[in-house]
């Protein structure tokens, strides 16, 4: 590592030693509250520590360093927060998303940035998140699939075959590129082991090609964030300069945030001693003038409609209702499925056809607030019921509630089951149980 600290000794200068002084101290835990399924209020209100503020995203906060297994909390299994070093959230910040809006995040998983962009989207516009390894794909599919993102698409797809398929079609873009990772050294051994300048020199290579092949997907006058978790110049800003050489119908342009600190012009650094692990994001915005994309016309089937308004109130997720593999799907508005390009799931399974029945689906459920619900129970997070809920037994509910009932956790939906004679059957997914 001696070599990988005197290149951070000549990069820093005089804040070298500050540098070291964090980089030899506790690690940067953080959240992100869920504004799709929870207010910080209401999650500071129903967690059992406190929550301090980071200065990278308004729905951002410090864990305290003594809390044990946030992950196993009712309300993270409800979708209510997302465990995420904090840093890592200035990325989506200055994407600038706003609902409505068609996003892109190629190099998706697990989906930490995917599900903050889902949150600013409010369930307008379309979210593609795309991982090129199957089985990041699947854990980024299960994380936005929690969050209860009913306006998403995921895939399993090279970057550059994903871009050509979908030429121009975004209007914000996000490449989170595979890098070096120096900015998560502290936290991952095999990081450290596996760099060296070479690799450095191979990353930077590699992120230039991705970003060649993401300024295809983007519309004009459409915005483009690179970021990385490296502090490599070689990865950041020597990848942006070329970047800019090769196309001169890019500009970097001002995000409008004040965490971290500059890096070249426009762009942002975040170090340790600014409160994250680390940090890099350029803005850049395609030459052009940009249009919001319309949204297709509806369809639906009314054999469907009708178990779809058995189990919600007022078709919460629209009615563009699709039949596919047994599944009835509730297909985002702005999607057109393009043949040849694989995607685990565009948007919401409402129901699986099952034999001469429809059985309602988890996924539907996570993404339905308790008053969507045609029926719904609620429970604190300390509660019996949840815990038992969560580790797939049955609980008691009021005797009047018959059929398919939501259940939630301070007013957060964590799942379904079937109600009947005053027992909830349990429908919560064998792989997301908790054990005790």
């Amino acid at each position: 590592m001696d070599l990988f600290l005197n290149r951070m000794k000549a990069l820093l200068g005089d804040e070298y030693e500050a540098f070291l002084q964090f980089y030899n101290g506790d690690n940067f835990r953080g959240l992100r509250v869920n504004t799709l399924k929870c207010t910080a209020d209401k999650l500071r209100a129903n967690l059992p520590f406190s929550l301090k503020p980071t200065p990278f995203c308004p729905d951002g906060f410090y864990l305290p360093l003594d809390v044990q297994s946030p992950g196993n909390h009712p309300l993270h299994h409800a979708g209510a927060f997302y465990i995420q070093e904090p840093s890592a959230t200035s990325a989506v910040e200055m994407l600038g998303v706003q609902p409505g809006e068609v996003v892109l995040d190629l190099c998706a998983a697990p989906g930490g940035k995917s599900t903050q962009i889902g949150a600013k989207l409010q369930g307008k516009g379309l979210l593609w998140s795309n991982e090129i390894v199957k089985s990041r794909a699947n854990i980024l599919l299960s994380n936005i699939e929690r969050m209860g993102i009913a306006n998403a698409v995921v895939s399993n797809c090279h970057p550059e075959t994903l871009c050509e398929r979908l030429s121009a079609q975004f209007d914000r873009v996000l490449v989170d590129a595979p890098c070096s990772g120096e900015g998560m050294f502290r936290k991952n051994a095999a990081a450290q082991t596996e760099w060296s300048e070479e690799h450095v020199k191979s990353c930077a290579a590699r992120q230039l090609h991705i970003l060649n092949s993401a300024k295809l997907a983007l519309k004009p006058g459409g915005v483009l964030v690179y970021s990385t978790c490296t502090f490599s110049p070689e990865e950041n800003e020597g990848v942006i300069t070329r970047f800019l050489a090769e196309n001169p119908d890019f500009c970097l342009e001002d995000a409008g945030v004040g965490f971290g600190r500059p890096a070249m012009q426009h762009a942002r650094r975040i170090f340790p001693m600014d409160g994250g692990e680390g940090h890099f994001a350029a803005r850049l915005r395609k030459e052009g003038e940009r249009l919001l994309s319309a949204a297709p016309a509806a369809a639906a089937d009314k054999q469907y409609l009708d178990f779809y308004d058995s189990l919600f109130i007022n078709r919460p997720f629209g009615e563009r209702l699709a039949v596919m593999n047994n599944k009835i799907m509730i297909l985002p508005e702005n999607y057109t499925a393009v043949k040849g390009l694989p995607v685990l799931r565009a948007g919401l399974i409402l129901g699986e056809i099952v034999k001469n029945r429809v059985e309602p689906h988890h996924s539907a459920f996570m993404a339905a607030a308790p008053g969507q619900c045609v029926q719904h129970v609620d429970f604190a997070a300390d509660s019996a019921e949840i815990r038992a809920f969560l580790h797939g037994e049955e609980i008691a509910v009021p005797a009047a509630l018959r059929g398919y009932t939501a259940v939630s956790v301070c007013g957060v939906t964590v799942g379904f089951g079937k109600a009947s004679g005053g027992r909830l059957k349990n429908k919560y997914p064998k792989g997301l149980r908790t054990l005790k």
